[in-house]
Formats: C-alpha cells, sequence, structure tokens
C-alpha cells in the first residue's frame, strides 16, 4: 500500500509543508513547488543531504531518491520576474562597458602625465564583479559587491600593494559552511560570504570588507604564517589610517597609533569600540594614552585576525613579491 509522505521544504527562510505519494514522481514536487514559491521547475534546485536531487531524474518517485516522510529540503531558485531584472541589469551593464571601450579606442589628446597613478587604477583592482545568479536579488548582491571594490580605502591598497583580482563574486550560504572567504589561485577569483545564512539579507559591510582585506593578504602568502599574519595586519592599519586622513580632510596618512576611530557600517551600526575608553586619568601623558591606544588595537585586530584564519577556506603554496 503506498502511503503519503510529508516533506519541509525550505525556501528563501521560509517552510513549505508538502504531502505527496512516496511513489510520485520528483517532477510532481517540482510542480508544487512552482505553485508555491513561483519559481518554474526549470529554474529550481533542490538540495537533500548537501546533495542536488530531481535534476534529469525525471520519471523517478520520491522514495527513490531517498525522500521520506518527514524529511527536510532546501530549495534555490529564482523567479521569472528575478530574472528579467537580471538580464535588463546585465543588459545596461554590458551597454556601458561598450561605451567605455568605445570610448577607449577614439584619439585623445596628450596630456603631461605626472605619475603612473591612471595606469595602476586600470590594472590594480577588480576585473569582474559577478553574484550567484541562482541566489534570491542578484542586483543587489553585485550593488554589495561593487561598493566593496570600489571602497577608496580598499583601492588604496590594491594600488599600494598592487593587487590585481580577476573576479570579485560570492560565496553562497550554503556553500561550505563555516567558511567567510576565499582566494582561489592567489588572486584569480575572491569569494565571499556576503549573505545572511538565513538569505534574508546580507552580513555588515565592515565585516565583510575585513574578510576581503584578509583575502587580499592572500594574493602573496598561502599559508596563515607570519608573512601572511604581517601582512594582513598592515593592510587592516592602512585602511584605518586612509580613513582616519580622509575624515580629516588630508591626504597625509596619520600613525594609526595616535587615534583610531571605527567607521560606522550604513545602518549606522558601529563596529568595535572607540579605543582608550571613559576613565582615562587626567594626568596621563600623551605617550601613556598612545600606549594603550595601540595596546588595545593590536589586541582587538589580533583577535579579528585569529577568528578569520579559521573562517578561510584559502591554502596553497605562497609566492613572493
Amino acid at each position: 500500500m503506498v502511503s503519503d509522505i510529508s516533506l519541509q521544504v525550505s525556501f528563501r527562510g521560509a517552510i513549505h509543508e508538502i504531502s505527496l505519494p512516496s511513489d510520485a514522481p520528483i517532477q510532481s514536487l517540482h510542480s508544487a513547488l512552482e505553485k508555491l514559491t513561483l519559481v518554474p521547475s526549470s529554474l529550481q534546485k533542490l538540495l537533500f543531504r548537501g546533495k542536488k536531487i530531481g535534476s534529469g531524474q525525471e520519471g523517478v518517485t520520491l522514495a527513490q531518491v531517498g525522500l521520506r516522510d518527514g524529511v527536510k529540503v532546501q530549495m534555490l531558485g529564482s523567479t521569472v520576474q528575478e530574472l528579467d531584472l537580471l538580464n535588463a541589469t546585465e543588459s545596461e551593464y554590458h551597454r556601458k562597458e561598450r561605451i567605455l571601450r568605445e570610448r577607449a579606442l577614439k584619439p585623445q589628446a596628450k596630456l603631461r602625465s605626472t605619475g603612473s597613478s591612471s595606469v595602476s587604477a586600470t590594472q590594480y583592482r577588480f576585473h569582474k564583479l559577478e553574484p550567484l545568479n541562482h541566489l534570491p536579488d542578484p542586483p543587489s548582491a553585485l550593488a554589495r559587491l561593487s561598493k566593496l571594490a570600489n571602497d577608496p580605502a580598499i583601492q588604496h591598497i590594491m594600488q599600494k600593494h598592487k593587487f590585481s583580482v580577476g573576479l570579485l563574486t560570492e560565496l553562497g550560504p550554503h556553500e561550505q559552511p563555516g567558511l567567510l572567504g576565499l582566494n582561489v589561485g592567489a588572486g584569480q577569483a575572491i569569494r565571499l560570504r556576503i549573505r545572511t545564512d538565513a538569505y534574508d539579507g546580507f552580513r555588515p559591510y565592515l565585516e565583510a570588507r575585513q574578510v576581503l582585506c584578509h583575502e587580499l593578504a592572500h594574493n602573496i602568502w598561502g599559508d596563515h604564517d607570519n608573512s601572511f599574519k604581517e601582512l594582513n595586519s598592515r593592510l587592516n592599519r592602512e585602511v584605518a589610517e586612509f580613513e582616519a586622513a580622509q575624515l580629516r580632510g588630508t591626504h597625509y596618512l596619520m600613525d594609526v597609533r595616535d587615534t583610531y576611530q571605527p567607521i560606522p557600517n550604513e545602518d549606522g551600526e558601529v563596529v568595535g569600540q572607540v579605543l582608550g575608553g571613559s576613565g582615562t586619568p587626567l594626568n596621563d601623558s600623551i605617550e601613556d594614552r598612545r600606549r594603550r591606544v595601540l595596546e588595545a588595537a593590536t589586541s582587538r585586530l589580533t583577535k579579528q585576525e585569529e577568528e578569520l584564519e579559521q573562517s578561510c577556506g584559502t591554502a596553497k603554496p605562497s609566492r613572493t613579491t
């Protein structure tokens, strides 16, 4: 006797309860999900125990693919409307790229150059940004990647250290749990976990930027050895120095040991605390205050860097500059 089985399908933070006969074809599950989520069957990706099911398995029953009563299945996919929006965004992006290429081919008036900044700006950068199209709202993910790639402090350290990255993309919440970032091929690609695990938004911007600094250091050093740690710490200091100088309206890069103020993220949330704190003795010397600030900054950055090392999937032989 054929009995019904109840499945719990998770999609974008919502749980859908579906009951079907155990001998029903897998396509029946796809059809039911299409009615509930508006995601076409052809665009659905079903994950069970970390493996993809349903693709190319027409006619195979739910029981034959291992589904039984009470199991949980995760679904990924995009609606037709979302794909249309993504295609429109990509078309506009390619249109702008074509215009820029055409402008570059036109003869330009020769100007006296005072440096090689224009050359380095085109060479030391993220050459391509790419969201994961099968995840929700790819345009918003592309906007977050673009904000990271065009962050003035990130651009500053990329020019200074001559970092070039072929592709900046996402690390999906369901991919390699526990990892926040991954550098592939010493800069061929950097993947960042910018979304929340529940697919309901994005992680704090400054958290993602710190992970990006960590992965940029892997352009030079593969293992988390002392050479890597020294460069990673240096990048974080230079980001803080650059932003402190910008806040004061100067291009002079001040010593971060004099003062450090965390930059609030786009939601107004301050990441970290003002170093030094309250209750500072009024009779302390400048050197004493600088020493305490330096010790606090060093301790905080060391702890954060150690935590990031546990969430980084990069492991490859190091290369020297």
